[in-house]
């Protein structure tokens, strides 16, 4: 047990840090829009203890979209929210790692990593310094199970942002990263460059209604499961942003969770 408890608590004090450090070395790329592929995310100790550490199912919940549902209804994408006040509900072993995982997720440091990053396309969109636009950030863990699939899509205006970092235990399932394209339709839609799905890796690119098309590769039964870790940067500007976020994140302490 004291070598369970030694190799879980190297993820204590390193975790924010190594997130900002992935961001910061990436290299911005530009086609088929804006976005950034992060390698080597954490440390191998790290990782393995993350893994090792994986809530169980009970603690997810069926995320509802009409692109994951199976024809029973139920849903092929499961989510837990790691917000670091929801985390009481896990073993104290799993909890000792995936809280400084959640506070990393949420902390301005790595936020600003994001913006810098992005800082060219987020002051176009938004016509205003990067220091000054609103954001919150809606951290889940995700487990996508067999048949889970998205079309191509560019993301809802509300966001700003998106992350999400892969969490596969080997590198059996590189082919089901997430796909890029230059379009939504036609020959464009043809036209994608694809993350590999690695352990300790993951992507980001900032929000445009009319650039960010992407969509999820179809994973087949002899895939497995795809686990991953999203941070998805809201706008949180307006009054009624702020009152919206902060009642909904109240809510799921009391098992109140968004259908989408």
């Amino acid at each position: 047990m004291d070598q369970i408890v030694q190799r879980q608590s190297l993820i204590e004090d390193s975790v924010e840090a190594a997130f900002v450090a992935a961001v910061d070395r990436s290299v911005l790329q530009h086609e088929p829009f804006d976005h950034i592929a992060m390698e080597h995310v954490l440390a191998p100790a790290n990782y393995t203890a993350l893994l090792r550490a994986t809530p169980d199912r009970k603690h997810y919940h069926e995320l509802v979209h009409k692109d994951a549902m199976r024809a029973d209804g139920s849903s092929t994408r499961l989510r837990m929210y790691l917000y670091p006040e929801l985390l009481w509900r896990l073993p104290a072993e799993q909890r000792r790692v995936w809280m400084p995982v959640a506070r990393a997720l949420c902390s301005r440091d790595l936020q600003n990593a994001f913006k810098r990053k992005f800082r060219a396309v987020l002051e176009e969109r938004f016509q205003k310094p990067v220091e000054r636009i609103g954001l919150y950030p809606v951290p889940i863990l995700l487990r996508d199970q067999p048949g889970y699939r998205i079309g191509i899509h560019a993301d809802a205006p509300t966001k700003a942002i998106t992350v999400q970092f892969y969490l596969p235990s080997d590198e059996s399932q590189r082919h089901l990263g997430t796909i890029f394209h230059a379009g939504e339709s036609g020959e464009a839609a043809e036209r994608t460059v694809q993350m590999q799905f690695l352990p300790a890796s993951g992507y980001a690119f900032p929000v445009a209604r009319t650039k960010s098309w992407h969509s999820a590769a179809n994973a087949s039964e002899s895939d497995g499961e795809r686990v991953s870790m999203m941070v998805t940067y809201y706008l949180d500007e307006s009054f009624g942003d702020r009152l919206t976020r902060r009642l909904t994140r109240a809510g799921m302490l009391f098992g109140l969770h968004p259908r989408l």
